[in-house]
């Protein structure tokens, strides 16, 4: 994964690959409008039917992110601590360490622990 381009779920899947082995679904391949196309909250599923429901923002944690109200959950990242966390996106083209500041709080849906690994 080291020195490897990819958005944010290209990140959390390098993680999980690394952590916990072979990946537990297939990801179809997506396009930039994919959450709204749909109308659904893939992303948010998708990650309550592979990671556990958790509370607060601590190390190790996956954070899934809404950009605004009413929209599908479209972003994830990875907490490193209570108040920085690493993520991906497009612009960037790799992974980033950043600060969990007021503007990131706000768009953060829901936290999840890593099975057998944060819980």
């Amino acid at each position: 994964m080291k020195a490897v381009g990819c958005d944010c779920l290209g990140l959390v899947r390098g993680v999980w690959r690394e952590v916990l082995g072979a990946e537990p679904e297939l990801v179809p391949p997506y396009s930039p409008d994919w959450a709204e196309a749909a109308r659904r909250e893939t992303l948010l599923e998708a990650a309550a039917r592979n990671f556990i429901p958790a509370e607060g923002v601590e190390a190790g944690r996956l954070l899934v992110f809404r950009w605004r109200r009413g929209m599908p959950a479209k972003h994830v990242g990875v907490a490193v601590s209570a108040t920085r966390f690493v993520h991906a996106y497009d612009s960037a083209g790799r992974a980033v360490e950043g600060d969990l500041a007021p503007m990131w709080r706000r768009r953060l849906v829901a936290t999840f622990d890593f099975p057998g690994v944060t819980d």
